[in-house]
C-alpha cells in the first residue's frame, strides 16, 4: 500500500531570545497554521497519523490545524524531529505502519524544506524550493513507507 505523506514547516514563531523549543507562535503564526489546516481539509486530505517535533512553535501548528479538520488523528511527538536533517525525518517516516494511508509530519527547517524539494518536479520548482513558515507540500508515495527516500513520490505544494 502507498500512501500520502504531508510536509508542513510549522507556522511563524516569535523570534528567540533564549530557549529555542520553547518559542510560541506569533499572531501571524496562529493564522498560517489555521490556514494550513483549512487548505489540507479543503483538498480532502485528512492525516491518520502525525509525526510532530516536540518544540511548542510545532506543536502549536499542529493544534490550529488540526482545529480546521475532521477527525482526530494518533500523535506521535517525536524529540528526533526537533533539530533532525532530512534524513533523520525519513527514519522516522520509516517507522509508520504500512496500513496508514496518510501521513502528516510537522517539522523544522532547513530539515522539511530539503525533504519538500526531493518531492518536486525541478522543472516545476527550480530545485530547491523556498519553504516559508506554515508551508505545506502534499506527497503521494510510489513506495510503502518503510522504503520512504528522496524521489520515492511526486509532491506538489500546497497553497491558497
Amino acid at each position: 500500500m502507498t500512501g500520502t505523506l504531508v510536509i508542513v514547516r510549522h507556522a511563524k514563531a516569535e523570534h528567540g531570545h533564549g530557549d529555542d523549543h520553547a518559542r510560541r507562535l506569533t499572531g501571524k503564526g496562529r493564522a498560517q497554521a489555521q490556514a494550513a489546516g483549512k487548505l489540507l481539509a479543503d483538498a480532502g486530505i485528512v492525516p491518520e497519523q502525525v509525526i510532530c517535533s516536540t518544540s511548542a512553535r510545532t506543536r502549536e501548528t499542529l493544534e490550529l490545524a488540526l482545529e480546521q479538520m475532521p477527525g482526530r488523528p494518533q500523535v506521535d511527538y517525536e524529540d528526533a524531529a526537533y533539530g533532525a536533517d532530512d534524513h533523520g525525518l525519513y527514519e522516522l517516516v520509516n517507522r509508520v505502519p504500512q496500513d496508514v494511508g496518510t501521513v502528516m509530519l510537522v517539522g523544522h527547517n532547513p530539515a522539511v524544506a530539503q525533504m519538500a524539494s526531493s518531492f518536486l518536479d525541478e522543472e516545476a520548482y527550480g530545485g530547491y524550493v523556498a519553504f516559508p513558515p506554515g508551508s505545506v507540500a502534499v506527497v503521494r508515495m510510489e513506495v510503502d513507507w518503510l522504503y520512504a527516500a528522496p524521489g520515492t513520490g511526486a509532491g506538489r505544494l500546497l497553497t491558497g
